[in-house]
Parts: structure tokens; sequence; C-alpha cells
């Protein structure tokens, strides 16, 4: 990306307003008086096109687009335009988006640009994103307040400095995205490796094939099919009470890895909580890079129970603890790690079937363990594919941490920025 230059300094005279300090030359306005128009989403026609329907959980980058849309489908929003979860439990949550077809539940803000940059005010429902939550009418609390919404009083430089704000947080969100986009090319390419290997079998051609009849298919003559609990060790989580969870680090807790951590199908989200507790033991304990499965789904859609995830901790942490919720899968061999991750990634599905429940569905361990069967190459084999994909999940590691890091500072620019505590004089 491009090298960002710019040049700060310290504002030391304010004056005091509804919303606390802000800059003396700058303006106080309410939301709907920079607001153009707002725009709810509508249920799309089935119009098949190359467009996402941008649902929350893809809005969040907690799962791959399901539906595609034409542009005369429903709402079109274009890049960067800012939407809201207007219905709902999670109403009120604001996003950034992407190009697609805006969901039902959601509106498209369009503001009025001679008094406001698109991008700031982004920026600024961010910043007010927990008490526009907080503010919900209707039955349940399903809706967003439009009167609380629409009377929001926030801070107003200048456009210019507005542009200038705007560039600075934009700067931190683009940086973010070029690197998770690095890593689902990353992992893509780990996974077309191991389609190539073992699921196509390419390298191998030439060679002799045998039936097996547990896979029903032609496998390499000398590879063998086992049952996952012949090569790997299990370790469950710690049972916790409500009072042993915190949000936020406290002094002797720990990252605590719990349901929350799972992508749905598989994969990690840097999204902790953590825990004090006297009853945690050895086997509770998890590194970076150990491999876990998901034992539990609170949804009846189950693509989340039976979903593997590599861990990731955060910086400065060597070791976290894992929730009941969650097993630590150790392979018998390392070699073995990162092609168990795919597997089982790639047979998700499958995994769920040695679920049951009603409500939550939970995972009968002893059933998958013994009911899995896993394909297993020679050694050779393992250690020359896991010499290829280690450095890929590895950079993964590195740019989950980094994208950690962009965003603890981002998020402690953002106030300074928007209330004019930190000033943005040239970019």
């Amino acid at each position: 990306m491009k090298e960002l230059k710019i040049k700060f300094r310290w504002e030391t005279e304010f004056k005091e307003t509804e919303i606390g300090e802000i800059p003396r030359e700058w303006k106080m306005k309410s939301l709907g008086e920079i607001l153009a128009k707002i725009i709810k989403g509508k249920n799309p026609k089935k119009c098949l096109g190359d467009l996402p329907y941008l649902t929350a959980k893809y809005l969040r980058g907690e799962e791959e687009a399901e539906e595609f849309y034409n542009e005369t489908a429903g709402v079109l929003v274009d890049e960067n335009e800012t939407v809201i979860i207007w219905d709902g439990s999670n109403s009120g949550e604001v996003f950034k988006s992407k190009k697609g077809i805006l969901a039902s539940t959601m509106c498209k803000l369009l503001f009025d640009e001679k008094v406001a940059n698109k991008i700031y005010a982004f920026y600024v429902l961010k910043t007010n994103e927990e008490d526009i939550k907080s503010a919900k009418s209707g039955t349940d609390d399903r809706h967003v307040d439009k009167e609380y919404f629409l009377n929001l009083l926030i801070p107003l430089p200048p456009l210019p400095e507005q542009s200038r704000i705007a560039t600075v947080l934009s700067w931190f969100d683009d940086l973010i995205e070029v690197k998770k986009r690095q890593n689902e090319i990353l992992e893509k390419t780990a996974m077309a490796i191991f389609k190539s290997w073992f699921i196509d079998f390419e390298p191998f051609r030439d060679g002799e094939f045998v039936y097996s009849e547990e896979l029903e298919k032609e496998i390499p003559k000398g590879w063998e099919v086992k049952k996952l609990g012949e090569v790997v060790r299990i370790f469950k989580g710690i049972s916790y009470k409500s009072d042993e969870k915190y949000q936020e680090y406290i002094e002797g807790s720990y990252v605590f890895i719990t349901l929350d951590n799972f992508m749905r199908g598989g994969g990690f989200k840097t999204e902790y909580s953590w825990i004090k507790s006297e009853r945690i033991k050895p086997s509770h304990l998890v590194k970076e890079s150990d491999l876990i499965i998901a034992l539990t789904d609170m949804t009846q859609d189950a693509q989340v129970v039976g979903a593997p995830a590599i861990i990731t901790l955060p910086k400065d942490f060597e070791v976290g603890v894992i929730s009941l919720d969650c097993m630590k899968v150790d392979p018998i061999t390392e070699h073995l790690k990162y092609y168990l991750y795919i597997y089982l990634k790639n047979t998700q599905e499958e995994n769920s079937t040695f679920a049951n429940g009603v409500n939550v569905l939970h995972l009968i361990i002893n059933n998958f363990l013994s009911g899995k069967l896993i394909l297993i190459p020679p050694s050779h084999i393992l250690q020359s594919f896991h010499s290829l994909v280690e450095p890929l999940f590895q950079k993964i590691i590195l740019n989950q941490k980094q994208i950690m890091t962009l965003r603890r500072i981002r998020d402690t620019l953002l106030p300074l920025l928007i209330f004019g505590k930190l000033r943005v004089e040239e970019v």
C-alpha cells in the first residue's frame, strides 16, 4: 500500500457542548441534519447475478456470501457506503459496506455531501454504535429508534478536515482488508494443494490404485484408512462458571477460547474473552497453532459443530484455555496437523452428523472418534505436504496478529480524531 504521510497536532482550545468538548471552530449537528436519505433493504427478487447478498455475517467477515443477485434484484449498495442493521436483535450495528444487494433487515444511509464526508460520517456512527444499539424500539427491542437516531448529536469539523480524518482511519481499515484477502488466498492455496494431492491424487496417478471399501473409492496403494481416534489424542476444555469469564483482561487471567472463536464451516475468529479460575488444569491449556474442534452448535444449521480451527493468540500471550464447547485435537505426529485441519474442514458437514440435540447440538465425541474415517498417506508424503503448507498457515497467523494490532491502533485513534482532541493538519 501507498505510504501515508500525516501531520498531527494536539488541540488545546475547546468549547463545551452537549456531547462534550470539541474544537472551538467545529459545529455540532444532529444526524438528521447531515442525512440525505435512509433507504430500507427489500427481499430480493430471484434475479441471479454476481452481486453478493449483504448479510451481517458476510459484512463481519464471519462467512462467505451464499446468495448472489443482479443489480435489479433489490437495493444496490456500492463499496464504502454506510449500512446499518435496522431490524432484529443486532439492530444498530454499523458497517462500511462492500458492493452488493442490501439485506431486508438493513438500511443504506446517504449523506448530504455539502456538509458531510460519507466516510467520516461512518466513523462518527461507529463511535455511537453502542448507544444506537441501546436505544431500540418496537416489540422485544427489535428496531432502531428512528427518532433517537435522527436526533443524535455529532461533532462536525469543516469538510476538508472530515476528509483528512476519514483518510487516516480508512488507511487502517484498508490495510486490514488487504491482510484479510491475503489470508483468504493463503488458505485457498493450501486447500488447492490438498485437493490436488489427496482428493484428485494428481501427483500419484502413475502409481497403482486399490479400491477402499471404507471410503467407497479407489485410493493409491499403500495408503491407509484409519479412524480419527487412531491418529489423534483429544483434550476437552473447562466447564466454567459465569463469574470466571471476563470480557476484558484482568490480572492473572488467561485468553479464553470458546465457541465464539469458530467460523461457520471452520476457521478461527480472533474475538477473545478471558478466564480466571483455580480449576484450570494443564489439559485445558492450548498454545498458538494448536488444532481445535467445536463440540456444540447453538443453531440447527449445524455449520459450527464439528468445525476445525487453528488457534491464533493475542500478542504477548503464549497459552490460552479452551472451554467445554471445544476440544484440542493433538495428532500423533506433527505432520498430520494441517492435513487434518483441511480434511476436517472439507468434511465439516459430515462431521456434524455425529452431533445430536434439540435446541443445542452436541458432538458425540466417542462416535466421532470411532466413526470418522481419515485417509492417511505414507509419512514421507505427509511430511512433504506439511513443509509446503506450514509456511502458509504461519503467515496467516502473523497477518491475524497484525490485524489485531491495526484494529487496536485504529480504535484508540477513533475517538481522539472524531472529537478533535487530535487534529489532522495534513495528509
